[in-house]
């Protein structure tokens, strides 16, 4: 675990191009920003409703190839999206053309309108759960070991086999979302790292001791668990509508707003709360001189922390 908390960006791909993207990409890589991660979704994650969004996986192998240090992650793969051995051998090969950089996200899934546009099964809240814990169990299988043998609710593996294996000895593979009951308890179980989006420091801090009560419960050590949080960043409230349109209040506690030591001050409370990393979860119109001011300004006040 690292002894100081280290940053990173989560770029939306909702209507944006491959050329903002890589741009932002080499851009958070030159200030010193240790992560940049793209999200899974076919329509913009804001309830709007618009369409316009980029494919996660072929943003995720974009951003392999255009960077040469951050880690390049996922804020999380849908596991209602696609089956298990499909995300795993992709994530396998991402993890190849990044040289060994490549983090995987998993979640249960939320924006119900994509599902119903495509005619992806949907599911009620404990079957997209428990899909997703099946999934997290067969693409950690399929990455780590040679063969995969699983029976479960929604999958079933007989000697299958991803090849070639990733970069990397152990890929993390990380869980998203805050249920208390299973996803919690799933991260608990399976998961190398944890991330929450747009929540205040106390809430993320209550949800922090719930997963650690999951790991003592299950017998495995908390610090396990790498701990991280997703917070917006934006100007004033015009900026922040702009930003999360229909889901602006929703994800107001978790949105840094001000300049220099109020954002300093913001970004510690979640340090001393325990995350490890603070992750700014960016969206169109990308503000270029706020993450120029975040850089400068936060990552320095906690370089010795």
């Amino acid at each position: 675990m690292a002894s100081s908390p280290w940053f990173g960006v989560h770029t939306g791909l909702q209507r944006t191009s491959t050329d903002e993207l890589i741009s932002l990409w080499k851009r958070i890589e030159e200030l010193g920003l240790e992560w940049a991660s793209i999200w899974d979704h076919f329509y913009a994650a804001d309830g709007s409703g618009d369409p316009d969004c980029l494919e996660a996986v072929s943003c995720h192998a974009a951003l392999a190839v255009t960077t040469e240090r951050i880690r390049c992650g996922s804020l999380v793969y849908s596991a209602g999206y696609r089956h298990p051995a499909v995300l795993a051998n992709a994530i396998a090969t991402i993890d190849q053309l990044s040289n060994g950089r490549a983090v995987l996200g998993l979640g249960g899934g939320w924006l119900e309108g994509e599902y119903q546009a495509y005619g992806i099964p949907y599911g009620s809240p404990g079957e997209r759960l428990r899909r997703l814990g099946e999934s997290i169990q067969c693409v950690q299988s399929l990455l780590n070991e040679d063969r995969t043998n699983f029976e479960g609710e929604f999958f079933t593996m007989t000697d299958a086999q991803c090849v070639p294996k990733p970069v990397q000895d152990h890929l993390p593979v990380w869980v998203g979302g805050g249920g208390e009951k299973v996803t919690l308890r799933v991260a608990a179980q399976y998961a190398d790292g944890w991330n929450l989006p747009f929540i205040s420091p106390e809430e993320w801090a209550r949800k922090s001791g719930i997963l650690t009560a999951h790991c003592e419960d299950v017998g495995r050590d908390p610090k396990a668990v790498t701990r991280t949080v997703n917070v917006g960043i934006a100007k004033d409230d015009d900026d922040l509508r702009q930003q999360f349109d229909r889901i602006a209040e929703f994800v107001r506690p978790g949105v840094l707003m001000g300049e220099g030591q109020e954002l300093v001050d913001r970004v510690g409370e979640y340090i001393d709360a325990g995350a490890e990393a603070v992750i700014l979860a960016m969206r169109t119109p990308f503000d270029l001189e706020a993450l120029d001011r975040f850089a400068a300004t936060v990552i320095p006040a906690f370089a010795a922390k």
